[in-house]
């Protein structure tokens, strides 16, 4: 297979930037668009030089398609997924995965009943500063890491109305934390608040702990006049602090670790170097279209599966059900 033809259904933000990404994919061929608002999927499609739909099913009867990326909203990620799904066609999913736990679930049986790859966008996991943070702990430069703190805080989305900000912003972090600290996830507590959302919630800090004791805290809202997407992760030896906008990153360093060295009996903390670390910028949106290609057309496993959009959702859901209960919930 030279190119894979592939197509994004869904002419919103997200679906637009899907198609310009894959149009300048050499291992691509940006066939289609499709939106039930003829206008913006005539719009996206003339930019990008693909052929133009207003239904999902007729496109995938008249092109031949090899791999597809949905992008509409929440609600609607079951029907389509599993409408493409079942014409044998691999697909990524926006996230969150699905609408609910029960929807997620449908979506992951088709994909493997039908052997098709199913990759969820959890778009962080491509991310030059999360990429770094990933091989850094690997080469366990912090030694025993303490704490995870992550906010991801934006003014509000008029786009949204269908999910709240758990299922739309948490369920970033959520999966970054899990990604990273590679444990599970054993307990956790939140409070949420309704500020201006007409229907779900628009503010989230969340706690949880880990199986091997780490604590991740989340704060996300859409209540913030300023987009702000950072994370810090605390350990023995320092903290790393990285912004994903920028795709910068700093390492302070516990001055204590190098002057006297440390052991597992004895620990203190001193303040010492702030380290600049030189991290290549990068797309994450491209990132994740080519692994999602590579994985296509290599017959690999997808690096976000299915199960693990899943699990997102169900810590997020989790978050609200917390909430609402005003009590912590053991998993």
């Amino acid at each position: 297979m030279n190119k894979l033809n592939v197509a994004v259904i869904g002419a919103g933000s997200m679906g637009k930037s899907h198609a310009r990404v894959y149009s300048g994919m050499g291992s691509v061929r940006l066939a289609a668009v499709c939106d039930t608002n003829k206008e913006a999927a005539k719009t996206v499609a003339d930019e990008y030089k693909a052929k133009y739909y207003f239904n999902y099913r007729e496109m995938l009867k008249k092109e031949k398609i090899d791999a597809v990326s949905v992008c509409v909203p929440t609600k609607l990620h079951r029907e389509v997924a599993i409408g493409v799904i079942r014409n044998k066609v691999n697909v990524l999913v926006e996230k969150p995965v699905a609408a609910t736990i029960h929807e997620a679930d449908e979506i992951i049986r088709e994909a493997e009943k039908n052997k098709v790859k199913l990759m969820v966008g959890h778009i962080e996991r491509f991310n030059p500063v999360v990429i770094e943070l990933k091989k850094r702990i690997g080469n366990n430069e912090l030694g025993k890491i303490y704490q995870v703190n992550c906010a991801r805080l934006s003014p509000f989305p008029r786009r949204m109305v269908d999910v709240g900000v758990a299922a739309d912003l948490a369920v970033h972090e959520i999966d970054v934390l899990s990604y990273l600290i590679g444990s599970k996830i054993k307990r956790i507590f939140a409070e949420t608040a309704q500020r201006i959302h007409s229907s779900h919630e628009d503010s989230l800090v969340g706690i949880m702990r880990f199986e091997n004791n780490i604590l991740g805290i989340i704060s996300t809202n859409w209540l913030t006049p300023k987009k702000v997407r950072e994370i810090t992760i605390t350990g023995e030896k320092g903290m790393f602090a990285a912004n994903y906008l920028t795709q910068e990153m700093y390492f302070y360093e516990n001055k204590f670790t190098r002057s006297t060295g440390y052991s597992n009996n004895f620990m203190n903390i001193v303040e010492g170097r702030k380290l600049r670390i030189k991290i290549e910028n990068a797309e994450p949106l491209k990132n994740e279209l080519n692994a999602f290609a590579a994985s296509v057309m290599s017959g690999k496993p997808a690096p976000v599966s299915g199960n693990d959009g899943l699990e997102a959702l169900r810590i997020a859901q989790k978050f609200v059900e917390s909430s609402k209960k005003n009590e912590v919930i053991e998993l």
